[in-house]
């Protein structure tokens, strides 16, 4: 009796098995966030247009700032004016803000943190990889369920999100958290670190995406339905 299944060819390497990549939690805590964020992000922008500068108008901060006097388009903003923005702004910052909680506390009591965050060992993988990604290098270094670039990104985006928050916080509550906004240099320099993370995650997001759909498109399908089946080993 002849068996039925088909055996790969000499020289060809069978299909990497369907894994089950990412939980529930991540992916709605994914998607939520990455729509959340932009809205944030255009009605920020909007506030931002409401004075476009950073410092006082006789002692400007005088750090880079591309943007300085000049409005961000309008396509690019939310709110229509400056309490349009605030109140678009505040609607999704607490949303935002617990979405990005419960992401959190889903690492930390599943113990999903420790194939995530980059640590002092990755320096030198996340090196070759990006040598790779550069085609400086043939072969795909060794990984587990991330590579060490990706853990560096998620660690990143992590306290990214937090600075973001934090000095959101600062500028909100000036008064009431004065320690908070003494701490990021005052209120106008909290004002320079809280527009530069906008910046920083446009930069990530527009990255992101790229090495997504031109690196692991299997990543996509894997953020959408949880099961991964790509070129890279998914699991440690």
């Amino acid at each position: 009796m002849t068996s039925t299944s088909a055996e790969p060819a000499e020289g060809v390497s069978s299909p990497r098995p369907l894994v089950k990549r990412y939980a529930g939690v991540v992916r709605l805590a994914h998607w939520l966030n990455a729509v959340l964020l932009v809205g944030m992000i255009a009605s920020g922008l909007q506030i931002y247009n409401a004075y476009a500068h950073f410092g006082l108008r006789d002692r400007p901060l005088g750090l880079p700032n591309p943007w300085d006097g000049r409005p961000i388009p309008q396509w690019a903003t939310l709110g229509g004016w400056l309490a349009g923005g605030l109140n678009w702004h505040f609607a999704l910052a607490w949303p935002f803000v617990v979405t990005g909680m419960v992401y959190l506390g889903f690492l930390a009591f599943s113990g999903e943190w420790r194939s995530l965050l980059f640590r002092p060992r990755d320096v030198g993988s996340a090196i070759q990889m990006q040598l790779y990604y550069l085609r400086l290098r043939k072969d795909h270094p060794p990984q587990g369920k991330h590579n060490s670039l990706q853990k560096a990104a998620y660690t990143l985006i992590v306290v990214l999100g937090a600075l973001a928050t934090l000095t959101g916080f600062a500028i909100y509550k000036p008064v009431q958290l004065a320690w908070l906004t003494t701490l990021f240099g005052g209120y106008e320099l909290t004002r320079y670190w809280h527009f530069l993370s906008v910046w920083l995650f446009v930069g990530f997001t527009l990255l992101h995406v790229a090495l997504v759909f031109l690196v692991d498109p299997a990543s996509l399908r894997g953020m959408i339905t949880g099961w991964y089946r790509g070129r890279f080993p998914s699991h440690d």
